[in-house]
């Protein structure tokens, strides 16, 4: 790709949702600021259950048609965010789904778990040098909750960067990505908007989730960088609405296929475990890109 902006992020996800739950003010904000914004997704989620009674015959166990359904999902979902460059790891349908750890379709052929780490991250180091991205975000090794997709991405993420990163691996010109970040969401913060949830909108769905629910959750000393999405909190709405299957959202809150409501958030956290603070700490960045020279005027 030429003449790329001078700022450049790449996101890695699991399945189509994932980054509009975790990402999507962000992913809005850079992409409106003028960022190149890349996604990977590595699944289609064909595994997913699925909310609206009229779709139900999408899922694995019926039409099995669930998977190219999200791509269309995921496809509105990124003309919300006004993100044009989106994959999926390898093409569409490269890796399936593999089900909640200890389901029977984790060990599938096929299945993203039971890939090889080096095999899918060699689809990802393809493009991390064609984008050449300065910032990357993943999840943390235990992938936000547990999931085997999600720790797959970070491992595949993680892999990734390390061999696009050595002159030895591949013919393509190796690529250093200068931060890394895992997503992240302040405990503190999510308290206190699941107490507004119970004392504002206790009857919007059926149930309501707990603070450890929400992957990614951690005490406020790991992390390093909060970006104020506030002003794209609609843009992430549409995004989320657009994955009809998976997500209710009565916003500011919204629901997974188990009806237990949850704050949506539109202040995003990240901890940076690979690269240099834009920011001497104890202050967290607000910019990802902070510190970074050549990587637009915001930098520090």
């Amino acid at each position: 790709m030429k003449d790329l902006p001078d700022r450049r992020l790449l996101l890695v996800h699991a399945h189509p949702d994932d980054e509009s739950i975790n990402n999507g003010a962000t992913m809005a904000r850079y992409a409106a600021e003028g960022a190149h914004v890349t996604l990977v997704t590595c699944t289609l989620g064909e595994e997913g259950e699925v909310i609206p009674p009229a779709l139900a015959r999408l899922t694995a166990d019926r039409d099995d048609a669930l998977g190219p359904h999200r791509v269309g999902e995921l496809a509105a979902a990124m003309r919300e965010l006004g993100v044009s460059d989106h994959r999926f790891l390898g093409g569409a349908g490269r890796y399936r789904d593999s089900g909640m750890m200890g389901a029977e379709q984790n060990g599938r052929p096929g299945s993203f778990w039971s890939t090889p780490v080096d095999d899918a991250a060699a689809h990802l180091v393809e493009v991390i040098r064609e984008v050449r991205p300065q910032v990357l975000v993943t999840y943390d090794p235990d992938g936000g909750y547990g999931h085997p997709d999600h720790i797959q991405a970070h491992r595949v993420a993680m892999r990734a960067a390390e061999l696009a990163a050595d002159p030895a691996y591949g013919s393509d010109a190796p690529h250093a990505v200068a931060k890394i970040y895992w997503n992240r969401v302040e405990r503190r913060v999510v308290e206190a908007a699941f107490d507004r949830l119970r004392t504002t909108a206790p009857d919007a769905f059926p149930g309501i989730a707990a603070v450890d629910d929400v992957p990614g959750v951690t005490d406020g000393e790991r992390i390093t960088a909060e970006i104020d999405g506030s002003a794209y909190a609609g843009v992430k709405a549409a995004a989320m609405r657009a994955h009809a299957t998976q997500i209710a959202v009565e916003e500011p809150y919204f629901a997974l296929s188990n009806d237990l409501g949850q704050p949506l958030l539109t202040t995003e956290y990240y901890e940076l475990v690979r690269g240099e603070r834009g920011v001497a700490a104890p202050v967290r960045e607000s910019d990802l890109f902070a510190g970074l020279t050549g990587a637009g005027e915001d930098a520090a």
